[in-house]
């Protein structure tokens, strides 16, 4: 891949790291916990869980795409961006764009989640 391509996606990869970063900090920590009140109602219990694990899955969502990015950055260094890691074959720009963090070409991938890899 040539240099200005990789730093297309290197700038690219920083700009989805930060927007992450900032979405992860923004995101309420502490949600009060209702369960031992026995004045607020079940339907406000219900909600407050819902929220908490909506709130758990989402920032878990981000932390697993900020660890891609990273490893994606570390590749770049490495001189490694832009190749299957299974294959070794160099994978499709439009691949890239998609998924910039992507380790594995779409047929690798996809054998990757039929659990053949």
């Amino acid at each position: 891949m040539d240099k200005k391509r990789l730093e297309y996606y290197k700038k690219k990869l920083l700009t989805r790291r930060e927007e992450l970063m900032k979405t992860i900090a923004r995101c309420p920590y502490h949600v009060p916990d209702f369960h031992d009140d026995p004045t607020v109602d079940l339907a406000d219990k219900a909600a407050n869980s819902y929220t908490k694990e909506f709130l758990f899955g989402m920032t878990n969502t981000d932390r697993t795409i900020l660890n891609m990015i990273d490893a994606a950055l570390k590749r770049i260094q490495a001189n490694e961006y832009g190749v299957c890691a299974n294959c070794q074959e160099e994978m499709q720009q439009k691949r890239l764009e998609a998924v910039p963090w992507a380790k594995h070409c779409i047929n690798c991938q996809e054998k990757m989640e039929q659990g053949l890899l």
